[in-house]
């Protein structure tokens, strides 16, 4: 039949990877957040990372000490000094190692009904937590920085290894 088209004879040029709509579309490289591309840090409302800052800007002698001796004994596992996480900050998070460090000082012996909905959530969300007294980190700071690294993938142990 000349002169009727048929679907397989027209030439419409293939989309570009990642073009495509549809169940057959390819998504190029490492695609991270929602179906939208938002990631969780998206998400969180604009007060949130104002926060995070003033906590880092505002960090007591023990978190600036445990900061310090974490990036320079367990450098490799990138721990965040303040991250995120939903309603909470975590004190330090590796996300590598899917690891977060708590510093507490004595108004957590008071609450600690929050601190356990806090390790609750956080564990939910993929993360171990692991916590240390103030006194700990700034009488024992290697007992502390080997304990973590017993915590640690052995890639991410650097010279605790």
């Amino acid at each position: 039949m000349a002169g009727v088209s048929r679907p397989e004879d027209t030439q419409t040029p293939s989309p570009l990877v990642g073009e495509g709509r549809g169940p057959r579309a390819k998504r190029v490289g490492r695609v991270r957040g929602n179906a939208d591309g938002l990631t969780k840090r998206q998400l969180l409302p604009a007060i949130t990372v104002f926060r995070s800052r003033d906590l880092r800007r505002e960090a007591g002698p023990v978190e600036k000490a445990l900061k310090a001796e974490l990036r320079q004994a367990l450098p490799q596992a990138k721990f965040r000094h303040q991250a995120p996480f939903g309603p909470y900050h975590a004190d330090f998070c590796s996300h590598a190692a899917k690891l977060i460090v708590e510093v507490d000082d004595a108004t957590h012996a008071e609450r600690r009904d929050r601190d356990t909905a806090r390790t609750a959530f956080l564990n939910a969300e993929g993360y171990r937590v692991l916590r240390f007294w103030n006194n700990d980190v700034m009488t024992n700071i290697e007992g502390v920085l080997a304990e973590i690294a017993r915590n640690l993938p052995p890639e991410l142990r650097g010279s605790f290894a």
